[in-house]
């Protein structure tokens, strides 16, 4: 039997990335389930009191969680906190991550008041990826200010550039920007054994990924481009935002319960 862990109020705070976008579920709450919610049915698994509450909205800036999610999440009075913030903001141009991380530790600061654990995630290698690794020595600076601000503030540290799996192209959304079922339960993982937490969420074991020729890679990386890309510069330049109208899929501190199929 597993050891019972300590929380019993978990509640997750961010963008996309713990709304779930990506990995899809009908069922859910919103519409997708993610990492968050994977987390939540193992925790509730052992202890019969765990109640959980995602306020996490697609595309919210740094500034946007801080303002919008940190004071009401704090007023759910959780004994355990995850927080993913800044990462639209990094993938802008212009941003500078010291100014960022900067704001970010203020908010850690605020989540750390009550003496609720803090897990706090920085950002994927995204290397890999044909127009996201530009930037990425900017998402590396700024890992490296978590870190430091983790080390301040006695916060757990989910350690997406150390996830190796993350550069198997399976573990993203078509989009390239979200991860996929797959990678949602392999970031699932990560974090419960970041917390110490036994779980039987099944390891990725993949099938070698056969080789991609040059111009098969390019005609595909043009539609991604199309499909996707062009879509949300767009976005941008018109100061629209994928959450535009979009509220938190579970405002409430409650019991959790398994949808999924």
């Amino acid at each position: 039997m597993a050891e019972r862990h300590p929380w019993s109020r978990y509640v997750a705070i961010g963008d996309s990335f713990t709304e779930g976008i990506g990995d899809p579920e009908p069922l859910s709450p919103g519409g997708y389930r993610g990492w968050a919610d994977r987390v939540a049915e193992v925790l509730s698994e052992q202890n019969e009191q765990f109640a959980y509450a995602n306020l996490a909205i697609r595309g919210r800036l740094l500034q946007q969680i801080l303002d919008e999610q940190i004071d009401t999440a704090l007023a759910l009075r959780p004994d355990l906190i995850t927080i993913s913030a800044g990462g639209n903001d990094i993938i802008r141009p212009n941003t500078d991550p010291d100014e960022v991380a900067s704001r970010l530790e203020h908010g850690i600061e605020k989540l750390r008041s009550d003496g609720a654990t803090v897990v706090l995630f920085n950002g994927p290698d995204i290397g890999m990826t044909p127009v996201m690794r530009r930037i990425r020595g900017k998402v590396a600076i700024y890992n490296e200010n978590l870190r430091a601000i983790a080390q301040r503030h006695d916060v757990v540290v989910a350690d997406m550039w150390a996830l190796r799996e993350l550069k198997d192209t399976r573990m993203w959304a078509p989009d390239r920007l979200h991860f996929s079922p797959i990678g949602h339960t392999t970031i699932a993982r990560m974090v419960l054994d970041s917390l110490h937490v036994q779980n039987e969420l099944e390891p990725y074991s993949p099938e070698p990924l056969s080789k991609v020729r040059w111009r098969q890679a390019r005609v595909e990386d043009m539609g991604w481009a199309r499909e996707y890309f062009v879509p949300w510069v767009m976005r941008r330049i018109r100061h629209q935002s994928s959450g535009d109208g979009i509220s938190p899929k579970r405002p409430e501190v409650a019991p959790y319960k398994t949808t999924a199929l």
